[in-house]
């Protein structure tokens, strides 16, 4: 006799593809669903009142696990993953991890009980270590379910993921201010224990040697994403008077601490000091504040990875898929410097 997990094997698709379309619950697109039929027809498969019962068990819940709510380029995501869930009926939890690992942790777990069809991660913390991707991808099995990583990788992943060009998007940003004639270029990095701020780092640094610009030691700021780390170390370069010609932010909430200390010491952005970030600050174009970035579709990254999720479940032997979003340059006019002395 002829069982579910047959015709998902003959049908090329997950079991709780098989089930969906059995109960007539939640997305199978119609290609799929009519190859489902199709099986079922040919081997005269009659479903059993337990396989039933056992399908309806199945939840519509997907997980999201973030590291940072309270930042913009994941609320963003959020709205595109919000905007495909709703699209096919589904209902959505997420967590905010505050780049704590013992957080995400908690939220796997909980997420494990929830019995969630699908997952969509970035990673609290940067998971390098032998022994900590072995702990991750534990509780990640423990899932039983596709997940998809957002922005931040995992070394040696079998995942599904939808990243940003980090290392380019770097390179061009510094290359504008070059390109302006700045000789001094100063970086406030991101928390380099993480990939993403390593490899914007990289970027910064590529830059400067292929156009042969000195990177000074004493105008590397070693920040953590945080705009509270940003302005500390923004207000300390103000106050000692060993400002470069231009600093180089490396993420929205970086950008805003150095705003902020450059408005305290009346530091104006274009004129007295030349200035270029990584991703849009919405916020800035409400006040109407003109500041460059090189910037990113963060809803299309939410709506990518979702679509990825549920391609996933429908078919979960296919090869691990990766989509690298583009960068976006936009100058307002910070990337210039009118004066030459503060």
């Amino acid at each position: 006799m002829i069982t579910i997990k047959d015709i998902a094997r003959i049908a090329g698709v997950s079991k709780s593809t098989v089930s969906r379309v059995l109960t007539d619950s939640g997305y199978v697109n119609e290609d799929t669903k009519r190859k489902i039929e199709d099986v079922m027809k040919e081997y005269g498969y009659q479903p059993s009142a337990s396989a039933r019962n056992l399908s309806k068990r199945e939840t519509r819940t997907i997980g999201v696990i973030v590291p940072e709510i309270g930042n913009s380029f994941f609320s963003e995501v959020l709205s595109g993953i919000t905007e495909i869930v709703d699209r096919n009926d589904l209902t959505l939890i997420y967590c905010n991890t505050d780049n704590n690992a013992l957080k995400e942790e908690k939220a796997l777990k909980m997420l494990a009980g929830q019995r969630v069809r699908g997952m969509i991660l970035t990673p609290a913390i940067d998971y390098s270590e032998p022994n900590v991707v072995k702990k991750l991808r534990e509780l990640l099995n423990k899932l039983n379910a596709p997940v998809v990583f957002v922005d931040r990788d995992m070394e040696n992943s079998k995942w599904d993921g939808v990243f940003y060009e980090n290392f380019q998007s770097a390179y061009c940003a510094t290359e504008v201010l070059i390109k302006e004639g700045h000789q001094t270029i100063g970086i406030i990095t991101g928390d380099l224990n993480l990939k993403i701020a390593r490899d914007r780092f990289k970027g910064y640094c590529q830059a400067m040697e292929d156009y042969h610009i000195p990177v000074y030691d004493k105008h590397i700021y070693h920040g953590d994403f945080q705009t509270n780390t940003a302005y500390k170390l923004s207000k300390q370069m103000f106050e000692s008077g060993d400002i470069p010609d231009a600093i180089f932010t490396c993420n929205n909430l970086t950008s805003l601490g150095f705003i902020k200390a450059a408005r305290e010491n009346k530091i104006k952005l274009g004129r007295d000091i030349a200035a270029i970030g990584i991703d849009h600050v919405e916020v800035l174009d409400i006040i109407d504040y003109n500041f460059s970035c090189v910037t990113r579709d963060a809803v299309e990254m939410g709506r990518k990875a979702m679509n990825l999720l549920l391609d996933r479940i429908e078919n979960p032997t296919k090869e691990r898929t990766i989509s690298v979003m583009p960068y976006r340059l936009v100058l307002k006019g910070s990337e210039k410097k009118v004066n030459k002395a503060i």
